[in-house]
């Protein structure tokens, strides 16, 4: 039987203690209604590093993380349609819903209670290969190589929903918290529709980016932008990020959470973070249309993607390199396949 290099989280810890596992895996065979993929590039998520730590309980064990995969198509099964050996495709997080339940007929199929996730419930890219159902993989724009595609597929996506559930107005002041890969594409979204953004994080580097991508300000991770904000993102996985950001907030501002997990948020008080109809939100998923309507503007509109690439067999440093801020832009594995 044809095998495979891979990496798994089998025994989720702290990333000092090395979760991920490198192995050797049988490359899958596709079910009827999947594409077997040839990863070409798989982005690094901070969600994978919840996973490999333990902060989201795990759905399998072992799991193969990874759910930014960019590759070709080399198999199908007989169900499939639309999809050809040779096709590149995108795998993203979302990969499975009901279909049938009022969230998923209402057009709100990321709060299916039977979603299932890429690198989660099922094996992902940090992989020579890997499977997906045919319906939840993504044509994928012209203009960009794999490695610089990767990012948009989860990255990208967050970024975009996360923008649209912040309401920013149009010409508004958009307040970003964290900036690391989803943040550095979203920024771009906004300026792009006109916004003026400032940054906040913790890293110089990042903030640097920031400032040669556009954005108006920069300062550290808990500071008061110059000026009240129209709506704020938090990309940082940091609770005690929330009362500042809200407090940023001008009147009828919403601060949209964009991670998966979050440290608990302090107390907060009702007359200085959310009077004067201020909206904390969260982000949950996407939808596949939230994929194809961000692949369309990232077609329309090139985006600049920041990536730090990694040979797949250094999977372990490339997360622990994120879990330490040491990444710019992106983490993206390249396997030697």
């Amino acid at each position: 039987m044809e095998t495979m290099a891979a990496w798994e989280v089998a025994a989720p810890g702290p990333i000092a203690t090395r979760p991920l596992r490198a192995v050797r895996r049988p490359v899958p065979v596709p079910a009827a209604d999947e594409l077997l993929v040839r990863v070409r590039a798989c982005a690094v998520c901070r969600t994978d590093l919840h996973v490999a730590e333990g902060d989201l309980p795990p759905h399998r064990s072992p799991v193969i993380p990874g759910h930014q995969v960019v590759g070709e198509v080399t198999a199908h099964g007989d169900a499939v349609t639309g999809w050809a050996v040779g096709d590149r495709a995108g795998i993203a997080w979302l990969r499975h819903t009901d279909g049938t339940c009022v969230y998923c007929r209402r057009g709100q199929e990321n709060l299916c209670p039977a979603s299932r996730y890429t690198g989660w419930d099922a094996d992902g890219g940090y992989a020579e290969y890997t499977v997906v159902p045919a319906d939840y993989a993504y044509r994928l724009p012209d203009g960009y190589d794999d490695v610089h595609l990767a990012p948009l597929l989860c990255a990208g996506i967050i970024g975009y929903r996360a923008l649209r559930r912040a309401e920013l107005p149009a010409g508004g002041t958009l307040g970003i918290y964290g900036f690391g890969s989803s943040a550095h594409l979203t920024a771009q979204v906004a300026l792009a529709q006109g916004a003026t953004v400032y940054v906040m994080t913790r890293s110089a580097a990042a903030r640097e980016l920031g400032l040669s991508l556009g954005a108006t300000w920069a300062g550290g991770a808990d500071e008061q932008p110059p000026a009240p904000l129209d709506a704020a993102i938090l990309f940082a996985p940091v609770g005690d990020l929330v009362p500042p950001a809200l407090s940023a907030l001008d009147r009828g501002g919403t601060l949209a959470v964009a991670g998966i997990h979050l440290s608990d948020i302090p107390v907060l008080n009702y007359e200085r973070h959310l009077f004067q109809e201020r909206q904390l939100r969260s982000v949950a998923a996407n939808t596949r249309d939230d994929g194809r309507e961000f692949l369309a503007l990232a077609a329309a509109h090139p985006l600049s993607v920041t990536v730090t690439p990694y040979p797949l067999d250094r999977a372990d440093d490339a997360l622990a390199d994120l879990a330490a801020d040491r990444v710019e832009g992106a983490a993206v594995l390249i396997p030697r396949c």
